[in-house]
């Protein structure tokens, strides 16, 4: 069994498909450019393929573009192991950048370090076309949102 410290089991099957977040993010983030590609228990594999204003001089990836794919693929592991939660939000993420992002493509690669019951902590690599030449490295943590005492306070809304 592989296992993260002894936070969770790596061979568990993910709590939501690449189909279910695909179509939720499709749904209630238009104009979305990135999509999930793989998962698993823990670990996701998000993907984009920029568009010409996501492009710096010299057809490089723009930091922020790069940023909001470590971000995307993050969101996605985290709901991989506790389940479609979308009210799980970013805490803190920082990233460094290590080469030019050049290429059609950049996918990024999420790995979750520490499951808690409110923090969720991952790292990221992002990269074009070799995963083993990775442009960023990005680490972060989501936090799910606090458990209500009754079904009644579960039905909050967000002004």
């Amino acid at each position: 069994m592989t296992t993260v410290g002894i936070m969770f089991d790596l061979n568990a099957a993910p709590l939501v498909s690449v189909d279910e977040i695909n179509a939720f993010i499709g749904g209630e983030f238009g104009g979305n450019q990135n999509a999930c590609e793989e998962m698993a228990f823990g670990m996701a594999l998000a993907v984009m393929y920029p568009s010409a204003a996501s492009l710096r001089p010299g057809k490089i990836i723009s930091g922020p573009t790069v940023f909001s794919i470590c971000d995307a693929a993050l969101f996605y592991a985290a709901l991989s192991a506790i389940g479609m939660e979308p009210m799980t939000l970013t805490s803190e993420m920082s990233i460094r950048f290590l080469r030019p992002a050049r290429g059609e493509v950049i996918r990024a690669r999420a790995t979750l370090n520490s499951l808690g019951s409110r923090s969720i902590v991952g790292t990221v690599l992002a990269y074009t076309d070799d995963e083993s030449k990775p442009v960023a490295v990005a680490q972060g943590t989501y936090m799910r949102p606090k458990k209500s005492a009754t079904a009644q306070d579960s039905k909050q809304t967000i002004i």
